[in-house]
């Protein structure tokens, strides 16, 4: 009971905090990306959210019980993928500031000057962000359920979660966001210290651990594991550098947008690579769950688990508070992606007086389907392949719009993202096996193939680089929207 008590306090707590005393936002750009200037440090909080969520929390401990050394792959696509960024975000940020985008979507339209382009990657996004979503909502659950033990406070504190968020984005907007992710990351950093800590006690430090497995499972200290393998490996890193590194998860626009300037995300993406060692802890934790925990524990259960046996439970209480922190703002920063896509590009006609009720509307809608996909237990595995698959295939169009002057077409684009995104369906619910590689990687290659061709038939017909408007001032442009 301490420890239920504990949670939903905790919730209540970065709910409110996200709400907190401002007034509500009412215009739809302010809400997305307030004024574009907020400060590095809040930047740097609302850029590391996606480094800290329910997948560094639950997943990589899982990951590291099953698979070993293999989990240090979500180290190695972070921390690669920020060299990149480095150069697409500034550049990115910089034509939505003189062009007044709000969305991924606004830029594809813009930059191939094809409206029926950006409808396209808004309603791939959209749906491919809803697992995402889910996911979260689920985690969420997962953590207050193994922390209890109750199923019942499993199901409140996903309904109580879901309906804070809902509240606080509404309200706020990505001022509430990037006030709940400073809390948020700093209570994920204790919490990951207390974990870690008290296996270090339990073990009597950490080199025991794996002076033990190399005794005992020595095939968990290389890339050997069952299904965990060299092409596993380097193929998931691979896929998630370029959907990380060129920002094709459209949650991610909102916060690349809102900074103050490029070189405030030059700053963050200098510095950010440097966080993602937090994440050795939860694949440490995995590792010594090998030499604790029954075989058959289920990988999502494996940090909390460990960290039930070795913590009284009130600490227990804040860890999972902690965790919970980890799914409520990405949670927040996914359903404003969604919502923004629906309100900015999918229906176009909304007047600006009613997009911000659109919004709303979409929020509760998103919320409202992840939360009943959790609550029974949905499997909706296949559909958050299509997260990460589905959206590394608008990679290609990203790095073609960032050329001064655009010179494939918006055709060959959409047709190389849908070729792209059927692939990864087609793989995914069929069931194909690809021998370890990532669906979204493979998809990519028919994805190029099709622009390619596209684009040879379109300049042999006469067509040039696409016309690109004059970079107009960012208060006309929003005007016009």
């Amino acid at each position: 009971m301490t420890v239920a008590i504990i949670i939903i306090l905790g919730i209540l707590v970065i709910g409110a905090l996200g709400i907190g005393l401002r007034r509500r936002q009412t215009s739809a750009s302010h809400w997305v990306v307030g004024k574009r200037d907020i400060p590095k440090w809040t930047t740097w909080f609302l850029q590391a959210g996606e480094s800290l969520t329910t997948f560094s929390f639950l997943g990589l401990a899982g990951l590291a019980f099953g698979g070993g050394a293999s989990a240090v792959y979500a180290i190695g696509y972070l921390t690669m993928a920020w060299p990149i960024n480095y150069f697409v975000a500034p550049r990115i940020r910089d034509l939505a500031q003189r062009r007044g985008y709000l969305t991924m979507a606004d830029y594809f339209e813009d930059r191939f000057r094809a409206r029926w382009l950006g409808k396209v990657v808004a309603i791939i996004g959209a749906i491919t962000l809803i697992p995402y979503l889910q996911l979260q909502i689920t985690g969420l659950g997962m953590i207050v359920e193994l922390a209890t033990g109750s199923s019942s406070a499993r199901g409140l504190s996903m309904v109580i979660a879901s309906i804070l968020v809902a509240i606080f984005v509404a309200w706020s907007g990505i001022k509430g966001i990037a006030r709940v992710a400073i809390l948020k990351d700093i209570l994920m950093a204790l919490a990951l210290v207390v974990v870690i800590a008290g296996v270090a006690i339990s073990f009597n430090g950490i080199s025991p651990v794996f002076a033990e497995i190399a005794d005992r499972t020595p095939t968990l200290l290389t890339l050997q594991a069952d299904g965990f393998g060299p092409v596993w490996f380097v193929t998931s890193m691979l896929v998630t550098v370029i959907g990380a590194g060129f920002a094709t998860l459209p949650h991610l626009w909102p916060p690349m947008l809102a900074a103050k300037s490029g070189e405030v995300l030059r700053s963050n993406s200098k510095w950010l690579p440097i966080y993602q060692l937090l994440l050795f802890i939860p694949i440490m934790v995995g590792m010594a769950a090998v030499l604790k925990l029954p075989a058959d524990t289920p990988g999502n259960a494996v940090l909390l688990t460990m960290t039930g046996n070795i913590v009284p439970d009130w600490l227990l209480g804040l860890v999972a508070v902690g965790g919970a922190s980890a799914a409520m703002v990405p949670a927040a920063g996914i359903v404003m992606g969604i919502s923004t896509l629906v309100s900015s590009n999918v229906l176009q006609r909304v007047s600006p007086a009613r997009k911000m009720t659109v919004n709303y509307v979409v929020i509760v809608v998103a919320l409202g389907l992840a939360l009943a996909f959790g609550l029974v237990r949905s499997d909706i595995g296949a559909l958050l392949l299509l997260t990460y698959g589905g959206t590394t295939q608008l990679a290609p169009g990203i790095v073609l719009a960032l050329q001064r002057k655009v010179r494939v077409g918006a055709w060959p684009v959409g047709l190389g993202v849908i070729v792209g995104v059927l692939t990864v369906a087609t793989i995914t619910f069929a069931g194909i096996p690809t021998g370890g590689i990532d669906s979204g990687l493979i998809a990519l290659v028919p994805n190029l193939v099709v622009v390619a061709i596209a684009e040879a038939i379109r300049r042999a017909r006469g067509g040039t680089a696409v016309e690109q408007v004059e970079f107009e001032d960012e208060a006309a442009v929003s005007a016009a929207r």
